[in-house]
Order: structure tokens, then C-alpha cells, then sequence
């Protein structure tokens, strides 16, 4: 398969929480959060991804109310700008909201384990990202895991969660699919290495669009040394290989420089056969 990580579309992330684990407390404020959905559109993000609850190890619950409570104003001021919203959530009451709201993505780490709701999704146009995670439910872990077992786990977890949706009336051209990285794989970084070294086989085995989301993630932190709030160098770096092994979505913090280092390899592409 022809990698084209020039087309890769960016999902810009505003985390409208108070303890994400590099800008916790930054966008609670509906204000904020705004003004920073409108500057990650203007740098180059294709949608904005907004998370109303963390999902890191150490974060604190939160309630479906509370996350809508924090997602209201923040939709409805964007809502009407023509920019492409994704909730992430994997509370079905949120995700149920979304469906109301006419939302473009719904982003459920568990990857959509709630049969009940499929009826709505199923009549609802959103696209759905389904994540696969070692956790299976609520948020991330610190868990080891089989690193050589991965690839598999993940493929098994795919083909049953789309044998799922697609069942319930849900088109797989409406699907997404995102492995997970850090935490969601394991406490080590060779669990999201790995899987990212066969993100090419994955996409071949299912033919579907795939979203990977690896800024200022734990694994590059180790990896690099850096701690996240100075980990975009590492993410970057990151990125472009995951968009040159075929990612079509990425999700990241830092909207513009991804968007000029895709604007550099996609030059290169010219002169580079083994770009082509």
C-alpha cells in the first residue's frame, strides 16, 4: 500500500479538563477552550477533538453530566463555524449527546462496548473511532503486557467489535480504527513501538481508515527524556512516521507543526522514489 502522509487529516486536541496529564486545567474554562479550538484550526487542525474527562492513570473520575455540563458551551460556540467537532468519550450518555448535538466523530477509547446505543449510532452520520485497549474499560492503566502478543490482541478486538457494529446497521465506511498507544498498550514503550512498526499491516488487514494519537505520550517521554509539556520534538517525529506508515488521522496537541512537517514530506515526495 502506497503510504500518502501527505492527506493525513489532523485532529487538534482541547482537553476541557482539569487534570489532563500535559495542560490539565489550561481549557476548563469555556473561554479558553474556545479560543484555543479556534487557534489549533487556524494553525492547520482538520477537527477539533474535545475531551471532557482524562483518561491518564492518575486522572480522577468524572461524571456523563459533568462532562456534557463542560462540553455545552464549547459546541455550542463552535457548532455554527463549519469547523468538524470529535467528542471523546466512552460514557454512553456523552456519546448519546454527541448524536443529539449532529456531532462529525465520536472517539470512545473502549472502542463502543454498549450494544444499547448502537440503534442511535446506527441512525445518527457521525464516524466513529473505535480504540482498542488493553484495559477494555474505564481509563488507562499502568498494566504490562505481552508486547509479541499485541498485533494479534488488537486485530482479534477489531474484528469483533466491527462484526458488532457493522451488525446492528452501522456502515463501515462510517468507522474508524485507533490501536491505542502508551498506557492503552502496556507500561513499557516497546508495546506502542511495536505496534507502530506493523501500523502498515494493520490498515492492510482491514482496509479501513486508521487515527493514531501519540503526542507527549508517556513512551516518548521515556524514550526521549523530555517530560510532556516539552515532548513535541518526540511527537513529531512520531507523527510523520505513523503518517508515512499510512495513518489517515492523527491526533496531537500541536496542530501547526504537524501540519508543516506533512507540508515537508509531502514535498519531498517529489524528489524521494521511496517516498512514492
Amino acid at each position: 500500500m502506497t503510504p500518502r502522509f501527505d492527506r493525513a487529516r489532523i485532529l487538534g486536541i482541547v482537553n476541557i479538563t482539569a487534570d489532563s496529564f500535559s495542560d490539565g486545567g489550561k481549557y476548563l474554562d469555556p473561554g479558553n477552550a474556545i479560543l484555543h479550538a479556534r487557534a489549533l484550526i487556524a494553525a492547520g487542525a482538520d477537527i477539533i477533538d474535545l475531551g471532557p474527562a482524562s483518561s491518564h492513570p492518575d486522572a480522577q473520575p468524572v461524571t456523563a453530566a459533568q462532562e456534557i455540563a463542560r462540553l455545552e458551551p464549547v459546541v455550542a460556540a463552535l457548532s455554527d463555524t463549519g469547523i468538524a467537532l470529535s467528542i471523546d468519550s466512552f460514557q454512553p450518555e456523552t456519546q448519546l449527546y454527541a448524536v443529539r448535538k449532529n456531532i462529525s466523530y465520536i472517539n470512545d477509547i473502549q472502542g463502543f462496548p454498549d450494544p444499547e446505543i448502537y440503534p442511535d449510532l446506527a441512525r445518527s452520520d457521525c464516524k466513529l473511532i473505535v480504540m482498542h485497549s488493553v484495559q477494555s474499560q474505564g481509563g488507562a492503566t499502568r498494566v504490562a503486557t505481552d508486547v509479541d502478543g499485541l498485533y494479534s490482541r488488537i486485530a482479534g478486538f477489531f474484528e469483533t467489535r466491527l462484526l458488532a457494529l457493522t451488525d446492528a446497521g452501522i456502515s463501515k465506511d462510517r468507522i474508524i480504527l485507533d490501536p491505542g498507544m502508551g498506557f492503552f498498550l502496556g507500561n513499557v514503550p516497546d508495546a506502542s513501538l511495536s505496534i507502530l512498526g506493523k501500523l502498515r499491516q494493520l490498515k492492510q488487514r482491514f482496509g479501513l481508515p486508521m487515527l493514531i494519537s501519540v503526542s507527549r505520550k508517556s513512551f516518548l517521554q521515556q524514550v526521549s527524556g523530555a517530560k510532556a509539556a516539552q515532548a513535541g520534538a518526540a511527537s513529531l517525529a512520531a507523527e510523520l512516521y505513523a503518517a508515512f506508515a499510512g495513518a489517515d488521522y492523527i491526533r496531537t496537541h500541536d496542530a501547526g507543526s504537524l501540519r508543516q512537517g506533512l507540508a515537508v514530506w509531502s514535498a519531498l515526495r517529489k524528489f524521494d522514489t521511496n517516498l512514492r
